[in-house]
């Protein structure tokens, strides 16, 4: 006979398995006035959320309020980056964005736990422990595991069992009594027509009870994290044409070392039916966790631990462990993704150029499109520059392209790098060589397809067909990347990878932040911005940006930022947040066209006037340099922070933040596969990076591949550590394969790899 204490506890276990929690409330304000809450724990509650975010982002409780509070006042990541660096500790954006999205995802994780507490305080359930459980819970699934016990479920084969009063019969089987078939005789019920019918309903009771075991099923996760492996096999190879997935049809790896871009691809593989996706346990450790909770022994028991750990706890572990690291790698990607957009939208302009867009085409022909200095649209045509035209239709595309770089004073040639881009390329190069003064650049059209069938680009060229809409795009990139990448949803650009697996939501987020910091870095001109580029400056949005744009085409251009308030719907709100992003060149006021603030234009005049500076001569920027921060901030009444920017503003009116990234490799001749040796040395164009490595432009039709191991002599985590989408680099080629066009690179000379 077992103790009584032994069954007290398989009753408990049985029906609440009880474990910590904490009570807390979202609703501050309502529930101080219910008086179910004090405004001692109010703060308290508020102290440890601040804490958390400090210890996990490394800043100050200062600077985490700062932000929080300025952000409630309705004050922009861009504006508080750039103009409140006083008053945060000089965080930029990736900080201040940082502590916004983990407060909203502490306050998530608080308000699930208010919900989850209340409902299990209504069951009567509450104990000290479980609360105090749930208050340490740092993850959203911990507490969804310490709620399990108590959540509401569907009717169940245990609902059923119980229900039917099989109850006792369970208790019996823990007690291990002999001649459980008879005893279980004198439960024979609806439902439950014949002994081994009631306890097979018994066992199902105690599975349900087992397998919502907090402490078994934390010590199942932690015991899959360390120990198991995830595995893929082939499903279907006839859905892998290009035999993609062809490394994963056999692939094994702990989940501990899986890499993000691992799973993105199990995943890919799966969803298509490529993959079967499985794991690996040390199941017999596993079970025997389980079997350490019983004193005794029987079938029915053996039983009860079987389908526990097989049936219920083990596949919610999987879809648990398979969630997470699919949320870690989309984590992964997404930054890497956002990483490369900040670069790629960083490549410094080719200011002043006129530029002839070449969209490559095969059958239908290629589409031209010449823009002046300033993106403006001089001329369209189509040219048959490549096979399957005939001689003579080539003949006359070269006469034809040759004529418009006469013309127009063609300066640079972009040419998309889409179909037939390598062809096109050979053809350009060959009339070149009657032009030495033009050359020509391999431009990324990713997404220009999907912008010259816009909507945006239907207004600004109703007239034009969608190809040489697109032409006109590829040209006006090459001129100022970021204004026309703006035009185009970001998922579209081609940069990351696994872009189409990952949240869609999250990755939009994501990216538009990243389109949003540059934008506001770069600064924009009022007078010659479109409205997609305009709609990203803080503070305004599509109304009001199409607004300006209206207003300028209505009463010319705009002279000052004061006149900026004049346009509909721009408040005073909106106008605080924007006009420091916004120049204009036009301006009689130099510091219009700076990042200097309107807010501090009495503070620059006052430093003009101790200065005696009239113009911004080179006099005038000897004498801002000589000043000392520190003394000139306080008599003016400035942060030192503050009063830099404005200086390095006034030292150099009017700069691009990207004039100090690279320029395009500019071109004159063209490469092919055959005329690659491996050990040859190249200049390339990093086009996209990822987990793995990188991929570089060197003049031929695919894009290199350096593998992350041939980066650098020393550990490298990630490729991005290395490279940038956007840098020019100096390449050794590593291997070279006619066949597939694939072309392994190295960033290490020949004598300096292993």
């Amino acid at each position: 006979m077992l103790p009584l204490l032994y069954y007290y506890f398989w009753e408990i276990v049985i029906f609440y398995n009880h474990l910590p929690f904490y009570l807390y409330k979202v609703e501050i304000k309502q529930q101080i006035n219910e008086n179910k809450l004090s405004c001692l724990w109010y703060n308290s509650f508020m102290d440890k959320k601040y804490e958390k975010i400090s210890q996990d982002l490394g800043v100050t409780l200062k600077q985490i309020d700062t932000v929080l509070s300025l952000t409630a006042e309705g004050a922009t990541i861009p504006f508080i980056a750039r103009y409140r660096k006083d008053m945060t500790g000089s965080l930029d954006e990736v900080a201040i964005k940082a502590i916004i999205d983990l407060d909203k995802s502490l306050t998530a994780l608080n308000d699930r736990k208010e919900a989850v507490l209340a409902k299990i305080k209504e069951q009567g359930k509450l104990t000290k422990e479980l609360e105090e459980a749930i208050l340490s819970a740092e993850k959203l699934a911990d507490v969804e595991e310490l709620y399990l016990p108590y959540k509401e479920k569907r009717r169940t084969k245990a609902t059923i069992a119980r229900e039917a009063g099989l109850f006792p019969l369970a208790r019996l089987i823990l007690q291990n009594v002999s001649n459980l078939e008879k005893e279980a005789e004198a439960f024979v019920c609806e439902g439950f027509e014949t002994p081994q019918e009631a306890l097979a309903g018994a066992v199902d009771i105690l599975v349900e009870a087992l397998s919502e075991d907090v402490h078994l099923r934390s010590m199942t996760y932690q015991e899959v994290l360390r120990r198991s492996k995830i595995t893929s096999q082939v499903k279907d190879e006839s859905l892998d044409e290009k035999q993609v997935f062809q490394i994963y049809y056999d692939f094994s790896e702990t989940v501990a070392n899986m890499q993000g871009y691992r799973t993105l691809a199990l995943n890919r593989g799966e969803k298509l039916g490529i993959l079967k996706i499985g794991f690996e346990h040390a199941t017999d450790r596993i079970l025997s966790f389980f079997s350490g909770r019983f004193k005794v022994k029987n079938a029915y028991i053996d039983e009860v631990i079987q389908q526990s750990v097989k049936k219920k706890v083990l596949p919610a572990i999987e879809r648990r462990i398979r969630t997470e690291l699919t949320e870690k790698a989309e984590e992964g990607a997404i930054q890497l993704f956002s990483e490369n957009l900040r670069n790629l939208l960083l490549v410094a302009p080719l200011k002043g150029r006129v530029v002839l867009g070449f969209d490559p085409a095969f059958r239908t022909g290629a589409k031209l499109a010449v823009v002046d200095a300033t993106g403006k649209m001089l001329t369209t045509q189509v040219i048959y520059p490549v096979k399957p035209a005939s001689a003579r239709q080539i003949e006359e595309a070269k006469r034809d392209l040759a004529d418009l770089i006469g013309q127009y004073g063609v300066e640079i040639i972009a040419i998309g790098n889409g179909t037939a881009s390598r062809e096109s390329e050979a053809f350009v190069a060959e009339v070149l060589k009657d032009f030495p003064e033009v050359s020509y650049v391999i431009v990324n059209e990713s997404g220009a397809s999907v912008y010259s069938a816009s909507e945006l680009a239907r207004q600004e060229f109703p007239d034009l067909t969608v190809e040489k809409r697109s032409a006109i795009s590829i040209a006006r990139r090459l001129q100022d990347p970021l204004a026309e990448l703006v035009k185009i949803d970001p998922k579209s650009i081609g940069v990351g990878q696994y872009q189409h697996d990952v949240s869609q939501k999250k990755l939009s987020e994501s990216l538009d932040f990243v389109v949003d910091t540059v934008v506001n870095q770069v600064g924009v001109n009022v007078n010659t911005a479109s409205p997609a580029l305009l709609s990203h400056v803080a503070g305004l949005n599509k109304t009001i940006s199409e607004n300006i744009v209206k207003y300028r085409e209505e009463e010319g251009k705009i002279t000052s930022r004061a006149q900026i308030k004049k346009v509909p719907r721009l408040g005073a709100k909106a106008f605080e947040q924007a006009a420091g992003f916004l120049r204009i060149p036009e301006s009689s006021n130099i510091l219009d066209n700076t990042g200097v603030h309107p807010e501090n234009y009495a503070a620059v005049k006052e430093l003009f006037k101790r200065l005696d500076i009239k113009d911004l001569n080179e006099e005038a920027q000897a004498k801002l340099k000589s000043i000392s921060i520190k003394e000139m901030a306080q008599e003016l009444d400035l942060g030192q922070e503050t009063l830099k920017d404005i200086i390095a503003d006034l030292l150099k009116p009017g700069r691009d933040f990207r004039d100090s990234f690279d320029a395009p490799v500019l071109r004159q001749d063209v490469l092919d596969i055959k005329d690659l040796k491996v050990g040859q040395k190249l200049e390339g164009v990093v086009r996209n990076v990822v987990d793995f490595g990188a991929f570089v432009d060197i003049g031929i039709h695919e894009d290199g591949l350096i593998h992350i191991s041939h980066m650098s002599n020393k550990f490298i985590k990630h490729p991005s550590q290395v490279v940038s989408v956007g840098d020019l680099v100096t390449v050794w080629v590593k291997k070279i394969d006619v066949q597939r066009e694939k072309v392994n690179l190295s960033l290490l000379a020949p004598d300096e790899s292993n």
